[in-house]
């Protein structure tokens, strides 16, 4: 008995769709999952207005936070080809312009849909301070400046402001121990970001031009308040000690050693820290127009000659006539009376450190009469040979090696108290995890707990045999359709 396709073709056809849509309907409702995607990143910029020069760093961490600190990398930095900021005083304008080269490749870098939220900030430190002493309404002049040049930008500028010398010694600290894992790593075993129950915070120690900073974590409490400095990072407390000595940075210790060598009427002086055969003609102004200079007067006017002699042992002598080691606290101090407990834990050195003790293949953790040593034996080098074998270092770095090194014995052994049974605790490093070490990823680290947490999107997803079940009767579905007009039209 065959099908009446006049008076059942409609009935059947949909009930066979009717069968089939059902399935497919039942498919697309049956193993269902919440699925997260992968969070976008959120990104950052810091600038590193310092007192020699500039540098912007580009931060990216995930959306969703550990513990409401993100997990916070480099991406990209650039060194701005100027000098720092702070010697555009006659002219605050080209502080400004001096940033768009570097902002210009931070916007390739950026993805566009992420730009316009991510926070931007400028921080100048040593020479901003110097120059803000010496001439306040400049130094405003330069931060409006350089504001008004970001802000052309499309991203979130939150302001251009100078940081204290203790802001910038605690940003150096947690970038260390960021990057050294002592906050959190992550754990195969658990797959989850964990806080190391064995880890020490790591002590910093900075070396810039106009100042310097020592941050750690002392072995007992602080009894000054005015040196500590508070954190809460990845769910846990932190109180470490911090200072930071102004007009003790490497430049400004080099025209310190000046004053005290330059110190009578005569026109010609023998500088020890010099190389032996170097001599060079400068005016006694060029030496007390820094504003760490301020109280002092030159005792002449006029140009002197200085001729070196490469004597380590003088040039060490004369830093130490730089610093008062005098201390009248009942625990210890650092220098020029200063309140700083006696140094505890490793340490790692960077900055001016780094560079000066790189040069003169001392960062490998040698002991300290060893470096006492190879000290000695290049500050002995004449300025011929020193020519001969450095020819494409500058000259005007090369000369000063010897000073900056025996500037950093005096204020690591001396000054801070790294005597030789301790000297080895310090490691002197520029980068770690593919990161430069400073106090920007630190400053980014802490703003990031003001970030608000980004909920990740919630997305609802088929199992993949389902998925692919529910696309067949779907298909069948139309397919069906297709045909049964097919039949119903050609009948």
């Amino acid at each position: 008995m065959g099908i009446n396709w006049n008076g059942s073709f409609i009935p059947v056809a949909l009930l066979v769709l009717g069968v089939v849509s059902l399935i497919a309907l039942i498919l697309s409702l049956v193993g269902i999952h919440n699925v997260t995607p992968s969070p976008q990143n959120k990104y950052g910029l810091v600038f590193d207005a310092g007192s020699s020069h500039t540098a912007l760093f580009v931060y990216q961490w995930p959306a969703d936070k550990e513990n409401n600190t993100g997990m916070v990398s480099q991406t990209f930095s650039c060194h701005v080809n100027a000098s720092g900021i702070s010697s555009f005083a006659k002219d605050p304008p080209q502080a400004g312009d001096s940033l768009r080269e570097c902002l210009d490749e931070a916007m390739k870098v950026i993805p566009e849909e992420r730009k316009r939220e991510a926070p931007t900030y400028l921080g100048a430190t040593a020479g901003m301070r110097l120059l803000r002493r010496e001439n306040e309404s400049a130094a405003e002049k330069i931060l409006a400046e350089v504001s008004k040049t970001i802000k052309e930008y499309p991203i979130n500028f939150q302001g251009a402001k100078i940081l204290t010398g203790k802001e910038e010694g605690a940003y150096g600290w947690i970038t260390i121990n960021y990057l050294l894992d002592s906050f959190t790593k992550y754990s195969i075993e658990h797959r989850d970001w964990i806080h190391p129950a064995s880890a020490h915070p790591c002590g910093a120690l900075d070396l810039g031009g106009a100042s310097t900073q020592i941050s750690f974590v002392p072995a007992d409490p602080i009894t000054e308040r005015d040196e500590e400095a508070q954190f809460r990072l990845y769910g846990f407390d932190y109180s470490i000690y911090t200072h930071s000595y102004l007009c003790y940075g490497q430049h400004q210790a080099l025209l310190h050693a000046l004053r005290v060598i330059v110190n009578s009427t005569s026109v010609q002086f023998e500088h020890p820290c010099y190389p032996e055969g170097y001599s060079e003609n400068i005016t006694r102004a060029s030496f007390y127009s820094s504003p760490c200079a301020e109280g002092q007067e030159p005792v002449a006017s006029g140009n002197v000659i200085l001729s070196g002699i490469g004597d380590a042992g003088r040039c060490r002598e004369t830093f130490k006539d730089i610093f008062n080691f005098s201390c009248d606290h009942n625990t210890s101090c650092g220098f020029n009376g200063v309140y700083q407990p006696k140094v505890h834990g490793k340490f790692l050195a960077f900055s001016a450190y780094y560079y000066t003790f790189n040069f003169l293949n001392l960062t490998e953790g040698q002991p300290l009469d060893v470096v006492e040593a190879a000290i000695r034996e290049f500050c002995a080098r004449s300025w011929t040979e020193l020519k001969s074998n450095y020819p494409e270092e500058r000259e005007s770095r090369l000369k000063s090696y010897c000073a900056n090194a025996n500037y950093i014995l005096t204020l690591l052994v001396d000054g801070y108290g790294f005597k030789s049974d301790i000297w080895r605790s310090i490691t002197f490093q520029m980068k770690a995890a593919n990161s430069d070490i400073g106090w920007t990823l630190g400053y980014m680290l802490n703003l990031t707990n003001m970030i608000p947490t980004e909920s990740p999107q919630s997305l609802r997803g088929h199992e993949e045999g389902v998925w692919i079940a529910s696309i067949f009767f779907i298909v069948l579905m139309l397919a069906l359709c297709l045909v049964f007009l097919l039949i119903y039209f050609l009948k």
